[in-house]
């Protein structure tokens, strides 16, 4: 259901509010890159900083604007397992074809807490769910285990962002799960590896950038294609890397963005802009894969 190359959007903005034509760009982009999907309001989307009517407003957008021409993935995880539900209901009732739910952060729940809480949104609402583990922001893994748990008792629960950074957690996941479980690889310089050994694609943050060379890539990789996908890989490795080590996502991205006039640099705090000296070696890696206006 899930599966090729979903692009986590950021969101633009303009004097602090939501930049609606620049995001009607951005998606039109996207599709015109031939991304599978995308998905609003996530981390990349910088999702703690809107309001409750901004989120939704974001999902809804994203559902007009993409028109059904690609799929959409609304952000709807929290930890609050109640904010989580409405969230998800919402985005149902805005049209949205999927939800992405983010392990509860913060209050690090045990993993009998994590399967009640997957589950008690998974009851709400028959809305595809992919869940998100990304210890390195939540401070905990969603257990194989639990996965397993939720996939076999929650016939909803579709798939899995995995963004743990480890390709044997890919394999044992993918040894663990029904084949028609989706695995959606949460990093996009590890796009490539994850695939290899199990999982069908990517939420991509550089996507926003460059949707048709990741597009490509993961679609030559998907079929079995490994020396293009490699390649591809390798063509796109500065960017990936600079977007992950240059600053906290969404700050790269979003300068990116805005050094190629596609929005402006806009942040929320407590996201501040890009120092000079990185948003240097930034341009220089756009200038490099020759992305910038001439």
């Amino acid at each position: 259901m899930f599966r090729g190359t979903y692009t986590a959007l950021i969101t633009p903005f303009k004097n602090d509010e939501i930049d609606e034509d620049a995001f009607r760009r951005l998606i039109d982009t996207q599709i015109a890159g031939g991304v599978t999907g995308i998905v609003p309001v996530g981390t990349t989307g910088e999702s703690p900083t809107l309001d409750h009517t901004e989120h939704l407003r974001v999902i809804e957008l994203a559902v007009q604007f993409a028109a059904g021409r690609c799929q959409v993935i609304a952000g709807t995880g929290s930890n609050s397992t109640t904010e989580a539900v409405a969230m998800t209901c919402d985005a149902k009732a805005a049209g949205a074809d999927g939800a992405l739910l983010v392990a509860p952060y913060y209050n690090k729940p045990s993993q009998e807490g994590l399967y009640r809480h997957f589950k008690a949104i998974a009851d709400a609402s028959d809305l595809p769910l992919v869940l998100y583990s990304i210890p390195g922001r939540c401070g905990i893994a969603i257990a194989i285990e639990t996965v397993a748990r939720l996939a076999a008792d929650c016939p909803t629960i579709v798939g899995i962002k995995e963004a743990g950074g480890d390709a044997d957690r890919v394999s044992a996941l993918d040894a663990a799960l029904p084949e028609t479980f989706d695995i959606l690889s949460g990093d996009d310089s590890l796009t490539l590896p994850f695939m290899a050994v199990g999982a069908h694609g990517v939420i991509s943050v550089a996507s926003n950038l460059v949707p048709g060379p990741v597009s490509q890539m993961v679609r030559k990789i998907a079929a079995g294609d490994f020396a293009a996908g490699l390649a591809l890989h390798r063509q796109l490795y500065p960017l990936f890397k600079d977007l992950l080590s240059l600053g906290t996502n969404p700050v790269p991205i979003k300068t990116a963005l805005a050094l190629t006039g596609a929005v402006t640099p806009e942040l929320r705090l407590p996201l501040c802009p890009m120092d000079d000296t990185n948003t240097a070696k930034l341009q220089a890696t756009l200038d490099q894969l020759d992305l910038l206006p001439s």
